[in-house]
């Protein structure tokens, strides 16, 4: 099989039916260490909040639980919803991990919320505006190379714990708006395909002509898919199943932990569910460790693509930690 240039995980912490939010938690840890030993690159943990199918909040706070387990691989943010925080606290916060973790640590950034508008609201405290994000994202770049200009407030102001490296800062998005916002401000950018599986590979082209060297020299773009890999056709469907049902929950606003296969299994759709889910289905890439591959290498071809991180949903942790074992040796990654 051939070799991706870099293969990464984004970990929501799912909330699977049937276990309790210590059980998702226990499951991204135990993730991450195999993850580690598998040869992964990287290591991201999402932000949400208020979502009973998802369960970290604060991924700030579960990196430093991380980085403590994990030896070899970058761990950050995927991401962090900046427009809800202070860019100077959150320049703290990483720069803390960076300070435990030299050399290990990315910082992934993006403007939506996460949750519902009243939970936003709530984790606001009533003042979410995303229209500061570009002059966040900006803040954030300008804090890390030490050039705050004199006249920002922050100015002067000494950012600890001051130490000699910088995280890595990513801009994550799944328009053109992130694409170019990271061109502009020369940061790396990831593009979120299991979010967006329309038209990411033009984005892409377009952060690539339009990269303007700032925070780093040269673009870097990833791509994010979703993908669950199974040991034969028979679980690859059953597992589809599955997603196929998530997908119709989300549709109509319900808010519930991840199904199970037992749960999907045999359901009866209206054809209004059938078209939900072939709408969706483009967002997933299911099947054994071959099909899966090939799909993958084709994105990867699309969009030029640096690096691709993989998110994996699926029916149960053990199928989630043996998706991740399956791609690792196709792509032979140790």
């Amino acid at each position: 099989m051939s070799k991706l240039a870099k293969l990464s995980v984004l970990d929501q912490t799912p909330v699977i039916h049937g276990h309790s939010v210590a059980d998702a938690i226990a499951a991204t840890i135990d993730l991450a260490q195999a993850a580690d030993q598998l040869g992964y690159t990287r290591y991201w943990c999402a932000e949400h909040h208020g979502l009973q199918a998802v369960a970290n909040p604060c991924p700030e706070v579960m990196l430093a639980r991380l980085g403590s387990i994990t030896k070899r691989m970058r761990i950050g943010s995927g991401g962090v919803m900046l427009p809800y925080y202070s860019a100077f606290k959150v320049a703290e916060q990483f720069l803390m991990l960076e300070a435990l973790f030299p050399g290990r640590i990315d910082l992934g950034v993006g403007r939506a919320p996460g949750g519902t508008m009243s939970t936003t609201r709530a984790v606001a405290g009533g003042r979410y505006d995303s229209d500061v994000f570009p002059q966040q994202v900006a803040e954030l770049a300008a804090l890390f190379s030490g050039q705050l200009p004199e006249s920002h407030h922050a100015y002067g102001v000494l950012l600890q714990p001051a130490v000699g490296t910088r995280p890595q800062l990513w801009m994550l998005g799944s328009s053109d708006f992130g694409g170019a916002l990271a061109a502009q401000t020369g940061i790396r950018f990831a593009f979120a395909h299991f979010i967006n599986a329309q038209y990411g590979d033009q984005v892409a082209q377009l952060y690539r002509q339009q990269f303007a060297a700032g925070h780093e020299q040269e673009p870097y773009c990833a791509v994010a898919l979703f993908v669950i890999c199974a040991d034969s056709e028979a679980e690859a469907k059953d597992l589809a199943a599955a997603v196929d049902l998530r997908r119709v929950q989300m549709a109509y606003g319900i808010d519930e932990p991840i199904p199970t296969v037992d749960q999907a299994r045999g359901l009866q759709y209206t054809e209004r569910d059938r078209q939900i889910i072939e709408k969706e289905r483009p967002r997933s890439i299911v099947g054994t460790p071959g099909q899966v591959a090939e799909r993958m290498l084709e994105i990867q071809a699309r969009f030029a693509a640096d690096e691709i991180i993989v998110l994996t949903v699926a029916a149960s942790y053990s199928a989630r930690l043996r998706s991740y074992e399956l791609l690792a040796a196709a792509f032979e990654l140790n």
